[in-house]
């Protein structure tokens, strides 16, 4: 496999969860009083910031892995195993919260939008390390 495919895969696994949750972000501020959208909106750029910050780390960290990596490289070369735990601690950890009652909409919509977008912007980071391979 070549090492363009691995970026690929991680755009993938970034970009798909990324759209869905800005999606859900999305939705969650259109049921939002007119009144509370200022703050909802500060709240969601200090989110996306945040992320946006670790995510920047994260995306260059395992752009260097890809790169460095010879011969006989499997999807699973695509990250580390503790990036791997990390990848399903999160997704498990988004999964639980859908189970937990009683999360306000006013968090799903400001957390979501800071969220989903700063992870579209690692996947096409991902997809755009692509030149020159």
């Amino acid at each position: 496999m070549k090492q363009k495919h691995l970026f690929y895969i991680a755009a993938l696994i970034w970009g798909i969860p990324g759209v869905f949750i800005s999606i859900k972000g999305i939705k969650a501020y259109c049921a939002q009083p007119s009144s509370d959208l200022w703050w909802l909106i500060l709240i969601s750029l200090a989110v996306i910031s945040a992320f946006l910050t670790i995510f920047r780390r994260i995306v260059a960290k395992y752009s260097a892995r890809i790169i460095s990596l010879k011969g006989g490289i499997t999807p699973c070369d695509t990250f580390s195993k503790s990036g791997w735990a990390i990848i399903l601690f999160m997704m498990g950890l988004g999964m639980a919260l859908k189970l937990i009652p009683g999360i306000p909409s006013a968090f799903t919509a400001s957390f979501y939008s800071g969220l989903g977008p700063a992870l579209v912007y690692a996947a096409i980071t991902f997809a755009t390390n692509t030149k020159g391979l």
